[in-house]
């Protein structure tokens, strides 16, 4: 909190923190435009510290009351100092005047300043026996430098001057003397009449207490905190007959998106500036002033955070209301002058026949209140925040009332909020307010209920605090405590409170009250243990260890990619690699699915290296692939793992040849890969190839019957899609189920202390006969002396005759406690060969 006190006072000397505000001429309150869009989650909310004491009459100096906010968790981001003093311009009453003589405008005015009568000579159209103004007397001198002194006009000396707003530099207004409200006292120095003299706080309003965008939100909390009482703004009785309802109505057709309509009318009112008072403080809060119609609506939503809307009531057709959504491209124009097309679902405000306000955000243009308006229909209503933000961002519009709208406002101050308003404008523009207004209100929003401890509240804190503390903490918030047995309580918020839902929401609220700098500053205690690494986990260290020993690097790709990849992939309509998942707002085309694959990214990895003359390479991944699953708002996920080699095997040298990798290098890393993962009795199937592989050097991999991926060259065809000239070789596997069979533990064994015999087994078979089939019966047929089976030769010609091969083994004969016999080894070797004639038509050669 020092360094926070520290730059409070930093920014009170310096006068920062002044926001320009934007508001076009003839915007009401519902359209006032936000300037700058802010994208953090604050909202940057001025206040005026006069304002804030005519609802509690604190005594604390603002930079204090700057610090309390902060401590609350209201961070108090700047204060700055406002207002012109005059010294000597005080109350006056202006008790008569008369026309002065062979004079065309100017008057003779007696005025009082409540002990002594002066004469003043004023030449301002707009004198009222009775008013109250603003008195300048002689030897004072004004803001730009007049001083004001005794004059004669025709033998009449004028003692003084009456001032307008323009002469005082208060507004640009100065077509009349400054008439002040009849209330103030005589003979009152004006900057204390008027309070010129005021601060600006700058406060950080986090997301969810959007109770506190307005004043007297505000001013709840400084009553919570000082334990003084609230005053609420007194009734009017500006109402009289008829009611609303007998001359308009309003039909909501969506409840959901808009539980509660309040309308007001004000007849008879005529279009003016607003009060100086209203007009300073809008001012002095960044809104412009603009009439007494709009102004009023600006006002109350500053001061009860409620937005209103003010339309012409006589450009309504049928002279009522219908709340409605538009169709996907319906056109509106709103009161800043822009024809939106519009998205579906968007809630309208309309009349009998046609749009005339973007529900929450805007009201449009052909319904706004011009100078010649007699009749004031007011909206005061309730929206749902989640379809408001919805509307908001697809047309991208931000307003002061759609960001409170949005962050959720009192469903059931609506109507308060509408006959405040509608006082306001009688008292600034006379006519009159219908007595009731109406009001449709299908299902009435009530307050929840919510359980709450004290134990729970001292042990999350950490504190002691009294339960008879913690219930008036919250009694002094307005929330309604029922105390029960068992320590316990039922909370009941206030509508006005959406943030609080939890028992944790009011254990903050306890914190806020006592002080979060009261809270004594604890470590955490706890048994920390360091989580061991999971099976997935091992095999991913384990198989990158094994791939990077072996010469490869690691890539990383895109997860999002391009479905004309897919496509040169030559997959079938039928394969699910195909139907990959697409992505509602993809940053380009070139983006637009999640991979179910992770060649593409592989081979556009080529593609860019061979764009750079990098031709030789050996690179995997470790990723997730995605596939739709159909019903499900996610998608599943699987961990793949895949390599790709193209290019020299070895460094161009003079000491070796300049080779290339071929299928075998790959067969060899696959190998590798899964026997130092432990992964047990696994096999290459040449049935079923994958399309994109070269039909002759493709295959499946299998273990027990599981398939765990492929591996090949990928096809002729593929490569010349992506234009990629040379031979590539890549292999994936379904991660996931390679580490279900990882093998955790390796066993040693003892070196044979006797010889080995060695037997070369030479068949001729039929080409569709792998060499596979043939080890595996090897295999089956062994009795345990068999310790190892290797293929050394593989030959096609002549004399072996068309359409066979010749497949030669090299078989190794060991046994760990003894010495084979020469008969032994011939009596298994030959019913081996006997067994593999059987099964496969084997000859030996």
């Amino acid at each position: 909190m020092l360094s926070n006190r520290a730059g409070l006072k930093r920014n009170v000397a310096d006068g920062l923190f002044t926001r320009p505000s934007r508001f076009p001429d003839s915007m009401t309150g519902l359209g006032c435009l936000l300037e700058p869009l802010t994208p953090c989650p604050l909202f940057p909310m001025k206040f005026s510290f006069q304002w804030l004491k005519e609802y509690v009459d604190f005594s604390c100096t603002p930079p204090e009351l700057a610090d309390a906010l902060t401590h609350l968790g209201l961070e108090v981001e700047g204060v700055t100092e406002q207002g012109t003093e005059f010294q000597g311009v005080v109350v006056g009453q202006l008790l008569s005047f008369r026309p002065l003589p062979d004079s065309d405008h100017l008057a003779v005015c007696q005025v009082t300043d409540g002990k002594k009568g002066f004469t003043v000579v004023c030449g301002a159209p707009n004198l009222r026996a009775g008013e109250r103004v603003a008195l300048a007397l002689p030897g004072v001198i004004l803001p730009r430098g007049v001083k004001i002194g005794s004059a004669s006009f025709q033998g009449i000396v004028s003692e003084g001057m009456l001032c307008s707003e323009k002469e005082l530099e208060l507004s640009e207004e100065g077509a009349g003397i400054l008439l002040l409200d009849s209330s103030l006292p005589l003979g009152m120095p004006l900057e204390k009449a008027l309070e010129l003299k005021d601060w600006i706080l700058e406060v950080n309003v986090t997301p969810n207490r959007a109770d506190c965008l307005c004043v007297i939100g505000l001013a709840r909390e400084i009553s919570a905190l000082t334990g003084l009482p609230l005053r609420y703004p007194q009734k009017s009785s500006f109402f009289g007959p008829p009611k609303a309802a007998d001359l308009t109505s309003v039909v909501i057709e969506r409840p959901d998106l808009c539980p509660r309509y309040v309308v007001q009318l004000i007849l008879g009112v005529e279009i003016k500036p607003s009060p100086f008072r209203i007009r300073r403080r809008l001012e002095a809060l960044g809104v412009r002033a603009i009439n007494n119609i709009v102004d009023a609506t600006n006002y109350v939503m500053l001061e009860m955070g409620q937005p209103l809307h003010a339309f012409d009531f006589e450009l309504l057709e049928e002279k009522r209301i219908v709340v409605r959504t538009a169709a996907a491209g319906d056109r509106f124009t709103t009161l800043d002058g822009v024809a939106r097309t519009l998205p579906a679902e968007t809630l309208m405000i309309c009349d009998g026949k046609k749009p005339v306000a973007l529900a929450g955000i805007m009201g449009g243009l052909n319904s706004e209140v011009e100078p010649q308006t007699k009749n004031i229909l007011l909206e005061s209503a309730y929206f749902d925040p989640m379809g408001i933000r919805r509307t908001s961002k697809k047309a991208g519009l931000s307003t002061e009332a759609s960001t409170r709208f949005e962050r959720g406002i009192d469903p059931n101050g609506a109507l308060s909020a509408a006959n405040r308003a509608a006082a306001l404008m009688v008292e600034a523009g006379g006519g009159s307010a219908t007595r009731e207004a109406v009001d449709v209100y299908p299902r009435k929003i009530e307050p929840g209920k919510i359980s709450l401890r004290p134990s729970r509240v001292n042990q999350i804190l950490g504190t002691s605090i009294s339960p008879e503390e913690i219930f008036a903490s919250l009694k002094s918030l307005e929330l309604a405590v029922e105390v029960q047995g068992g320590g316990s309580c039922q909370v009941i918020p206030p509508t006005f409170r959406v943030d609080l839902q939890r028992e944790i929401d009011l254990v903050e609220e306890v914190a806020r009250r006592h002080g979060f700098h009261k809270i004594p500053v604890t470590l955490p205690e706890g048994r920390v243990s360091a989580a061991g690494k999971t099976r997935i986990q091992q095999a991913i260290a384990r198989a990158k260890e094994v791939l990077t020993a072996g010469g490869f690097w690691e890539v990383i790709t895109y997860s999002f990619i391009s479905p004309e990849m897919l496509r040169k992939l030559r997959l079938r309509d039928t394969d699910r690699r195909l139907q990959a998942l697409r992505i509602h707002n993809p940053l380009s085309e070139e983006q637009g699915v999640m991979r179910s694959t992770l060649l593409p990214g592989l081979l556009q990895t080529v593609s860019l290296n061979a764009n750079r003359q990098n031709f030789d390479l050996k690179i995997f991944e470790l990723g997730r692939v995605f596939y739709p699953r159909e019903g499900r708002e996610l998608p599943e996920e699987i961990e793949v793992l895949s390599a790709l080699l193209c290019g020299r095997r070895e460094e161009e040298s003079w000491a070796q040849a300049n080779a290339e990798v071929d299928f075998f290098d790959l067969k060899g890393a696959v190998e590798t890969l899964l026997t130092r993962l432990g992964v047990e009795g696994f096999q290459f199937l040449l049935e079923e190839k994958e399309p994109f592989l070269h039909p002759g050097a493709g295959c499946r991999i299998e273990a027990a019957g599981e398939p765990l991926g492929w591996m090949g060259e990928i096809h002729p065809e593929v490569r010349e899609a992506c234009e990629l000239k040379q031979k590539i070789f890549v292999f994936e596997l379904n991660f996931a189920a390679v580490a279900g069979r990882m093998r955790d533990q390796r066993t040693f064994k003892l070196l044979a202390r006797f010889p080995a015999v060695h037997r070369d087994l030479a068949l001729i078979v039929d080409e569709a006969v792998s060499a596979g089939e043939l080890l595996a019966v090897i295999r089956e047929t062994n009795s345990g002396l068999i310790t190892d089976v290797k293929i050394f030769d593989l030959y096609r010609g002549n004399p072996i005759p068309s359409g066979k091969k010749s497949l030669a083994f090299r078989l190794k004969y060991q046994q760990e406690g003894r010495t084979l016999t020469d008969a032994e080894v011939n009596e298994l070797h030959q019913r081996i060969a006997q067994v593999l004639i059987e099964k496969h038509g084997a000859v030996l050669r």
